[in-house]
């Protein structure tokens, strides 16, 4: 099995910046992607960002490109989502997912993750 626990969110300023982390557990060799989504009241839930563990993959989506930063610290199992110049927009609940073995070109789909966390608030007031 493996765990997903997000940390980090809060409420901040539009222009602030903040980071969040992921940390997964378990049976990580089976995992070798991370991706952050996040889910606002009465929207779908929206990819945001993608890591491989080797690094050998990275992808934003555009409404975030430019803005955030994933990277990850591969000895303690953790991904991270620094958000700068944060917007209004941006507010939501973020997630952080995992699945077993890669996703391909579907990896923006939340519908292939196999496992999630609880989430994490972002507030961004103007």
């Amino acid at each position: 099995q493996v765990q997903v626990v997000e940390s980090g969110g809060g409420s901040v300023q539009a222009g602030d910046s903040l980071r969040l982390s992921c940390v997964v557990s378990g049976r990580t060799f089976q995992t070798p992607t991370v991706s952050w989504f996040r889910q606002a009241p009465g929207m779908e839930r929206e990819f945001v960002a993608l890591i491989s563990w080797t690094s050998a993959s990275i992808s934003y989506s555009d409404s975030v490109k430019g803005r955030f930063t994933i990277s990850k610290d591969n000895a303690k199992n953790t991904v991270f989502l620094q958000m700068d110049s944060l917007k209004p927009e941006d507010t939501a609940v973020y997630l952080c997912a995992t699945r077993r073995g890669y996703s391909g070109s579907n990896a923006y789909l939340p519908s292939v993750y196999d496992y999630w966390g609880q989430g994490t608030q972002v507030t961004v007031s103007s």
